[in-house]
């Protein structure tokens, strides 16, 4: 509508991220405003997965995370060569799941991001159960084909909210809560603000 901007209606399927079977499929509206602001989205997903392998699936990623004998340290995921040690796949995991909200919120109409590379990576040790890290994520911008570079944290518990807050280096504001709608696992979203950096 000429007073709201472009509303288009989806149909896709999913694909699980590590194994690339089908994963489900989902109906969404996406409305992008006139003003620069996020786009809104409604999505309803039907999962081929059982509820309750996608919480194994979790709790398998939160085991690897949460009992380290230091705070995982990483750079370069994936490496100059596309490899990812089969190790740091979790913490690329929780960064593909993070930088889903980053792009979500600068995405437009005319304007969209892939995650091209983690550049660095450090675990918190928290005194709660919860898995932080600080994420240096960067985003490759299509169609200017510029890479930006931005810094997310993020915490996350099975069968809680993922939490993100960020801020990339071509803004000039404070961080963002980037976080999603609905409540979740590191394979859904949520909302809940993080705590600030």
């Amino acid at each position: 509508t000429p007073d709201s901007g472009h509303k288009y209606y989806l149909q896709f399927t999913t694909k699980d991220y590590k194994t690339g079977e089908d994963a489900g499929s989902c109906l969404a509206t996406v409305l992008y405003p006139r003003t620069k602001v996020p786009p809104v989205v409604t999505v309803k997903c039907t999962d081929t997965k059982d509820p309750k392998q996608i919480q194994e699936e979790d709790n398998r990623l939160y085991q690897k995370l949460r009992h380290q004998n230091k705070p995982i340290i990483a750079n370069n995921i994936p490496d100059s060569h596309g490899n990812i040690d089969p190790a740091l796949e979790p913490v690329w995991a929780l960064a593909v799941a993070g930088s889903g909200y980053i792009m979500w919120q600068k995405s437009a109409e005319n304007l969209g991001y892939f995650m091209a590379q983690v550049k660095s990576a450090k675990q918190w040790i928290r005194k709660d159960d919860f898995i932080e890290f600080d994420y240096t994520v960067l985003l490759h911008e299509i169609p200017t084909q510029e890479i930006i570079s931005c810094h997310m944290r993020l915490t996350w518990l099975p069968g809680h909210p993922l939490k993100v807050k960020y801020f990339c280096a071509s803004e000039n504001q404070g961080p963002e809560d980037g976080s999603g709608v609905e409540s979740g696992s590191a394979t859904g979203t949520s909302h809940e603000r993080g705590a600030n950096f």
